[in-house]
């Protein structure tokens, strides 16, 4: 169907960092960060007209080095942090930031001069900085509440800060090293959306551990989560206690954080890394992923979901039902709903969208920026 085709975008450079524009729910936002050795770097700031099925942006200057991360702000649609090599003579360092979208830029209305002296610069609210010696991989923005807080993960410790915008500073509240025996260097990492926004997951090199952010300390540890590296990880949004990884040995595994002796559910659909994985923000049945055999799989795991199909159903409408099953379609099953393959190097990065729960976005390596929809059947075998 017409209203199915891949929209494509390509970026003058290679680019490895995407994330919805998280407080943005009317329009259907993305941000990408260029990762360039050479040029000066670039954060794209797309807006897609589902409408006419066309994709708009603004391109803005980026004035340090290669974006690694970036995530946006759950509380101002303004802002959002990249983690960005800084390079010297003698050294190189992720460091952070936190930048501010500027008030005049309007995707619907981009310059009409697409030369990069044209692109305006983004503005700097404030740095991240937890030492001299610390790496700042990936940057954490508080699922909800008052508190305006963000957890830098570094290779070997958690800091949080405390974003005060209007005087553009942040302030560092707390800070741990991951010490030990069995100590494994933070990879990545996600805020847990329920306990009230006090736990995150980190991923370390192997295995997740979970962390309540009051005492800094572990409460729990899903050990060997996968054969190789765990490269990302997410919560279900409307189950509490339910997350899903992807790593290295190619597998997707969804995990129970109660009982973390064995994973709930293995997925094993890609050939090669698994890079990202995105639970729906709406209906937690539809998990994507993606990964560098070059795909996105779009996969329902209704048996594992916060609606699984019949729960609503009452003993006395069992006969009802069954009558009215007779002669259609199954109930849904886990399974693969939709291979995408538009891209053709690795797929660092995908996420939906927070305005439309049928629309994602998926980036892979060669710059290359793709936005696809939940097929039509699918939505309406869930909203039907």
């Amino acid at each position: 169907m017409e209203d199915e085709a891949p929209v494509i975008y390509g970026l003058e450079f290679q680019a490895r960092s995407l994330c919805a524009q998280e407080a943005e729910t009317d329009n259907i936002r993305f941000l990408v960060g260029t990762q360039s050795l050479r040029a000066e770097n670039q954060v794209h700031y797309i807006d897609f007209d589902d409408e006419n099925n066309v994709i708009n942006k603004t391109i803005f200057l980026h004035r340090e080095g290669e974006i690694w991360n970036i995530s946006s702000s759950t509380f101002d649609a303004g802002l959002f942090s990249t983690c960005f090599n800084k390079t010297s003579d003698t050294k190189s360092e992720l460091k952070a930031a936190v930048w501010q979208i500027p008030s005049n830029a309007d995707p619907f209305n981009p310059a009409s001069d697409d030369s990069s002296n044209s692109h305006p610069h983004l503005q700097l609210k404030c740095y991240l900085s937890p030492d001299e010696h610390s790496d700042v991989k990936s940057v954490l923005w508080q699922p909800a509440g008052d508190s305006h807080s963000v957890i830098g993960l570094c290779e070997d410790k958690i800091v949080c800060w405390d974003l005060d915008v209007a005087s553009s500073t942040a302030k560092m509240t707390s800070s741990t090293s991951i010490e030990g025996r069995c100590q494994h260097k933070l990879t990545s990492g996600r805020w847990n959306p329920h306990h009230n926004c006090n736990q995150i997951a980190t991923a370390n090199e192997t295995s997740i551990r979970g962390w309540d952010l009051r005492t800094m300390s572990q409460v729990y540890h899903i050990e060997s989560a996968h054969g190789q590296l765990v490269r990302d990880l997410d919560f279900n949004p409307n189950k509490q206690y339910y997350l899903v990884s992807c790593g290295d040995d190619c597998r997707v595994k969804f995990w129970d954080t109660r009982k973390v002796s064995e994973p709930l559910k293995i997925l094993s659909e890609h050939s090669h890394w698994a890079w990202s994985v995105r639970y729906n923000h709406f209906h937690d049945q539809l998990v994507l992923t993606s990964s560098s055999d070059s795909r996105v799989i779009l996969n329902s795991v209704v048996s594992l979901s916060s609606e699984p199909y019949g729960h609503l159903v009452e003993k006395d409408d069992e006969a009802d039902t069954d009558s009215l099953h007779e002669g259609h379609e199954d109930p849904p099953k886990d399974g693969v709903i939709a291979t995408y393959e538009e891209h053709e190097d690795s797929v660092y990065a995908v996420d939906w969208s927070s305005a439309d729960p049928w629309t994602f976005a998926s980036l892979s390596y060669d710059g290359r920026l793709v936005i696809n929809r939940v097929p039509r059947s699918e939505k309406y075998k869930i909203l039907l």
